[in-house]
């Protein structure tokens, strides 16, 4: 059995492993991480030798931090990143380069359909009728995003909403509110099956799904951070908040969608979100303003430029191939966006 994890912001872990009477047998720890010293490798490898095979991540690295020789550093390796790649391992995770990867990025689109596109294109995943899909959003109208299970009217304030000209819709995932405004704003989706997140815990697989981006924003000399458990940000404050989907039918599949701000109006954005008890203080208000720091001011490029290097940054990682949404898809989509994700049923079934 073999399992790959790239710790966050570390290293590449790779693990080969036998099962023997439900116990690990034939350990084998390697990567690109850095150890010192040497022989501490053979002590990680002879603390996974005969551990039963359903110890958790934690179990393992707990085994693994016992074994230690005094005195160990690592570098871009963590014992819990170790405990990963071994359930992945046994849990028979794909890796990034196992897919060809399809790229969608159409033109403007209604907050609704963008809501339902999610759903299809995920769905078809799930049921092996599509590869996996990088599909970045461009938005046809301003916007809030509400999550799952948040309350509509404790989040819009509607009159401003109206005011303002802005759509208010709900997500199939769960966390908190996005602002929208069509040109500040970058948001894409990956639809992956579930054996690329097999072994990972669900808040593992945040970070694990948002690395490729965080790679991409260094690129672009934003030294960015994944922030348990929803947030990249960097030193001046969130940037970016990612929700997650998961679906069960078929072979299973993920939805991992994020949405990054490039420019943002906090004016606007406080009246018409209600930022709780603290939007009543000035410096509740003050707070909220500073906590979203735009990509536009940390990269100063366009946003048709940020975009177009996080799409080279994931190509050259991964492979992606241009795609499209197909006639049936988008026939899907159009149904739900008007059945489910215009109506106020839905819009309004967390009051």
């Amino acid at each position: 059995m073999h399992g790959e994890y790239k710790v966050p912001g570390g290293k590449l872990v790779v693990v080969d492993l036998d099962v023997e009477d439900g116990v690990l047998s034939g350990v084998r720890v390697a990567g690109d991480f850095f150890l010192e010293p040497d022989e501490a490798i053979l002590s990680i490898n002879s603390a996974l030798e005969g551990a039963p095979a359903d110890t958790d991540a934690a179990g393992l690295a707990a085994r693994i931090e016992a074994a230690l020789p005094p005195g160990t550093t690592m570098y871009g390796l963590t014992a819990e990143g170790v405990g990963v790649a071994v359930r992945r391992a046994l849990a028979h995770a794909t890796d990034w380069t196992d897919y060809d990867w399809q790229l969608i990025h159409d033109g403007p689109q209604s907050p609704a359909l963008h809501m339902a596109l999610d759903e299809v294109i995920t769905a078809e995943v799930a049921a092996g009728r599509r590869p996996p899909t990088l599909r970045v959003w461009e938005w046809g109208a301003p916007a809030v995003v509400i999550g799952s299970f948040q309350s509509l009217r404790n989040e819009v304030d509607p009159e401003a909403a109206e005011r303002h000209g802005i759509t208010v819709v709900r997500r199939v995932s769960g966390g908190g509110a996005m602002f929208i405004e069509p040109g500040n704003t970058i948001t894409y989706s990956l639809s992956v099956p579930d054996a690329l997140v097999s072994g990972l815990s669900f808040a593992d697989s945040y970070a694990y799904l948002d690395d490729w981006v965080l790679g991409a924003l260094g690129d672009m000399g934003v030294k960015a951070w994944y922030q348990p458990l929803n947030d990249i940000a960097t030193d001046a404050g969130k940037i970016a908040g990612a929700a997650q989907k998961r679906v069960v039918a078929d072979d299973g599949a993920v939805l991992h969608h994020v949405t990054m701000a490039y420019d943002i109006d906090a004016d606007k954005m406080l009246e018409v979100l209600r930022i709780g008890r603290e939007k009543l203080s000035d410096k509740g208000t003050k707070s909220a303003k500073k906590r979203v720091d735009p990509l536009r001011r940390q990269t100063g490029l366009p946003r048709e430029a940020v975009i177009d290097r996080m799409i080279t940054s994931f190509r050259s990682r991964y492979g992606l191939a241009e795609g499209r949404v197909t006639d049936e898809e988008m026939a899907r989509a159009r149904e739900l966006a008007e059945t489910k994700f215009s109506t106020e049923e839905w819009t309004g079934r967390v009051p």
